[in-house]
């Protein structure tokens, strides 16, 4: 007997399924700890694997990851893509294949796109007021007005960071765009974008000067250019200050080196179905 056939879960499920952040952060930190946990923490996460597409300027990312204690095991698959003129395709692409772990079928498909973008937000500590820089301002714009809250639009990222308690850069820089002279001390970075090993967004000052966090050890040495560029040292990660094995220093300038790993993925996954098969 054939093992039934996998369901497609779109964009729209997804978002209904993950809409509330009370459910998800909490299953991110344990993941986050049990991640940082090794053996006893039963998480099994290669590094990311990526394929360069060179004639087009592009990328595939392979992130595979099972959870023992979720009972969760996925693959995600991601793209991402410099586009150099504007397109109507997001430079972002990702499809998430939920397996049943105990025998290997393929239980689900689903955007992957909307869990990366809310599990990154969990992760990642999101100021409500928001001041944005975009190279483009017409996008700085449209997402302005997209969003709850009141939301400024400033003309340089210098006048965007400046006094800032927190600072998110969420870009595909491989130069610097955030400078050390324009932070504010005992400020919050948290960098998710930059994630090749020769790529940046932040400069030497920023990564030396503040106290290093990441959610990957690994992935930081081998993925992140704002890591292995500047040889920042890495203090923490952030499963381990979840854990209580390291402590949070909310009184020094902090970095969150956010690359995003696999489990982070499996976790909303298994959320996303568990929730959706209950309503079935």
């Amino acid at each position: 007997m054939s093992a039934a056939p996998p369901v497609f879960l779109g964009s729209e499920v997804v978002e209904k399924h993950l809409q509330h952040a009370s459910l998800l952060v909490p299953s991110l930190e344990a993941a986050l700890a049990n991640f940082s946990s090794g053996a006893e923490g039963g998480v099994v996460q290669p590094i990311r694997t990526v394929v360069p597409v060179q004639k087009y300027s592009g990328f595939l990312g392979v992130m595979p990851a099972y959870s023992a204690k979720d009972d969760a095991l996925t693959t995600k698959l991601v793209t991402f893509y410099e586009h150099k003129k504007d397109s109507s395709v997001p430079s972002h692409q990702a499809t998430v294949l939920l397996f049943d772990p105990r025998n290997g079928s393929l239980k689900a498909v689903m955007d992957g796109s909307v869990i990366t973008a809310k599990r990154t937000a969990a992760v990642s500590a999101i100021a409500t007021k928001v001041r944005i820089w975009n190279r483009t301002k017409e996008n700085a714009v449209k997402f302005a007005r997209s969003v709850k809250g009141p939301v400024q639009v400033c003309p340089s990222a210098q006048e965007a960071v400046t006094g800032a308690d927190v600072i998110i850069t969420v870009t595909m820089a491989t130069m610097p765009i955030l400078f050390g002279e324009w932070i504010k001390p005992g400020a919050h970075i948290n960098a998710v974008g930059a994630s090749r090993p020769d790529w940046r967004e932040l400069n030497d000052e920023v990564m030396k000067n503040s106290v290093l966090y990441v959610d990957s050890r690994e992935a930081a040495l081998n993925e992140s250019g704002d890591v292995i560029l500047s040889r920042a040292e890495i203090f923490a990660e952030l499963g381990e200050v979840v854990k209580g094995t390291k402590p949070a220093l909310p009184e020094k300038t902090t970095v969150f080196k956010s690359l995003g790993i696999a489990v982070e993925d499996t976790v909303a996954a298994k959320l996303v179905y568990d929730s959706w098969s209950a309503g079935n």
